[in-house]
């Protein structure tokens, strides 16, 4: 018999509403322990809104969302998840304190904080700029520090929402390989990105949002050989899928 995935997150049927108007709508998917899950769409889309809705920043307005972790750790869900912003906010410290006063916020011990420190930033190549200010930093390099400073914490699963959007195809490179290592240690990836190349080169399977809708999800492989969902096709396509126009809209908006 063939071991069924163990579940890590749940969304069910969760609609979010502001200023009144539907932004998502009846979305539901399983999140599964292992694969990198990419979220894709165009702008507007609702993939921001719905990492955050995932991380718990904002609540959904129906439907629940269930988190599949260890009975004891049921009130605690919070300290196994991070995220990280398309513009991370650099506190005004040195590039090692900022990932030791994250560390300070969840408990960890002096001893234990600066051993995770230097763990983290040799892993990101950001050892030798640990006693530099974080705001010094070009932007690529904050961007990994904010990497650094949430795998820090040892997150069962790492939230990036467009962690790459505005960098150069060299700071992406290297964003790219911090993502893959933290992975690599065992950390679940849920991302978004609007870099259909990127989703290529990162994703296991794939979400396709559009109009706070889940249209299509899957594998990586078998949605770029082609997916179903005609909207889908056109984005792939590079087609301008806007909120206004008539074509794009779908039955129910």
């Amino acid at each position: 018999m063939i071991a069924q995935p163990i579940l890590l997150l749940s969304l069910n049927s969760i609609c979010f509403k502001a200023s009144g108007k539907q932004l998502i709508k009846e979305l539901s998917y399983q999140f599964k322990v292992g694969p990198r899950s990419i979220i894709i769409g165009p702008n507007g889309a609702g993939k921001s809104l719905l990492l955050k809705l995932c991380h718990r920043l904002l609540e959904p307005s129906q439907g629940h969302i269930q988190w599949h972790v260890e009975a004891e750790n049921k009130s605690n869900t919070a300290f196994h998840q991070a995220m990280v912003f398309q513009r991370p906010v650099m506190l005004r410290r040195t590039v090692s304190a900022n990932v030791e006063y994250a560390l300070s916020l969840r408990g960890i011990n002096k001893a234990q904080r600066r051993a995770r420190t230097e763990e983290v930033l040799g892993l990101t190549g950001l050892n030798h700029l640990a006693r530099f200010s974080a705001r010094v930093l070009s932007f690529g390099e904050q961007q990994k520090l904010a990497l650094a400073r949430a795998w820090a914490l040892r997150p069962k699963v790492l939230f990036l929402d467009e962690p790459t959007a505005s960098l150069d195809p060299t700071a992406t490179y290297e964003i790219e390989k911090v993502i893959n290592a933290i992975h690599d240690s065992g950390t679940q990836i849920i991302m978004t990105t609007h870099d259909l190349p990127q989703a290529q080169r990162l994703a296991d399977e794939v979400l396709f949002i559009h109009r706070g809708r889940l249209l299509e999800s899957g594998p990586a492989t078998t949605f770029f050989a082609g997916p179903t969902n005609q909207f889908a096709q056109a984005f792939l396509k590079g087609d301008l899928l806007m909120w206004d126009r008539p074509e794009t809209k779908m039955l129910g908006d």
